[in-house]
């Protein structure tokens, strides 16, 4: 008797210790299960993940829509802190351009002469002004995008290309503004009677703009790439684009350009038939060479590439460098 009661006692007390190992074992394993779940749902609750971009080429525009607001407060921002605390404000717009084309039309129309094609001097230079001024200026300051904003983009995360993009847009707004003078200006010769004609071409005005935009902004962006590098470059930009005035038909027409090897190199610049063909659209004078327009394009559109690349490259580790 005394030895099968401690069999019995035996038995019960290895079953118990198994009985406990195996719940200890669906205890821990039901924890796993659930600390795994709670993970896939914190995952599946994430709603942007950040990470170092690989491909060259991503410009990601759902992510440029998601920052859609922070790119009209940069408009905001680039459009009003231009003329801020001025008398005259957002006049200055309309004024710069103004007395630019008065200046011009006085030394270049009036001292040297030169031709306007039989078109009025202060109509036909504010036409070459409002969309070199344009240009320029927005070259310049996206050629600053990195310089400028370090300590913004050293502190807080959003895709760096809103920047650029924002400023291309403020100088529109800036550029619609001028419009209205050449409007007004416009409709001043007509009322006199001068001979000026709308073309059909004029329909192209919103692509002619386009090319405009993109390619200030794309050559923008590659000269801030590298100039957190060579910084020597920031001292360039404004003396070569004093210099690139020269060789752009701003202050005179294509036709007026008597030698072949000069004509050459003025076509190679690809605002020229930008120009020439807004001119001959809202003027009648000059003429539309699709092919010249051609290049213009293919040249923007491969400027904005290699603008895109660079950029997207240099934001990775900029903030290293500069």
């Amino acid at each position: 008797m005394g030895r099968n009661r401690l069999k019995v006692i035996t038995r019960r007390f290895l079953f118990s210790i198994f009985a406990r190992v195996l719940i200890d074992q669906g205890h821990k394993s039901g924890l796993k299960n659930t600390h795994v779940a709670m993970s896939e749902r914190k995952e599946q609750n994430w709603s942007l993940t950040i990470s170092s971009k690989t491909n060259l080429f991503d410009l990601n525009l759902k992510e440029l829509w998601r920052y859609k607001d922070l790119i009209y407060m940069f408009i905001i921002r680039d459009f009003a802190s231009v003329y801020k605390q001025t008398i005259l404000g957002p006049l200055w717009y309309i004024i710069q351009p103004m007395l630019t084309t008065i200046i011009y039309a006085i030394v270049f129309g009036g001292l040297t002469k030169m031709s306007t094609e039989g078109q009025p001097k202060i109509l036909f230079y504010m036409t070459g002004i409002l969309f070199w001024s344009y240009f320029s200026n927005n070259l310049i300051k996206n050629s600053d995008t990195f310089l400028i904003n370090t300590g913004l983009f050293g502190k807080v995360y959003f895709p760096r290309l809103t920047v650029p993009i924002a400023t291309t847009i403020s100088g529109l707004l800036a550029l619609g503004f001028q419009m209205i003078l050449l409007v007004v200006v416009y409709l001043y010769y007509l009322y006199q009677g001068v001979d000026i004609k709308i073309k059909p071409s004029f329909i192209l005005f919103p692509y002619l703009l386009f090319l405009v935009c993109m390619l200030s902004m794309s050559l923008g962006m590659i000269i801030a790439s590298l100039t957190t590098k060579y910084r020597d470059l920031k001292h360039l930009v404004t003396f070569g684009v004093q210099l690139a005035l020269w060789v752009t038909p701003v202050l005179y027409p294509l036709s007026g350009v008597t030698s072949p090897r000069l004509l050459k190199i003025i076509q190679l610049n690809p605002l020229s038939a930008v120009l020439e063909t807004f001119r001959y659209s809202i003027l009648g004078t000059g003429a539309l060479h699709w092919g010249a327009l051609a290049y213009s394009s293919v040249f923007t559109i491969s400027t904005l590439v290699v603008g895109v690349v660079i950029f997207n490259r240099t934001e990775k580790s900029f903030i290293d460098t500069i």
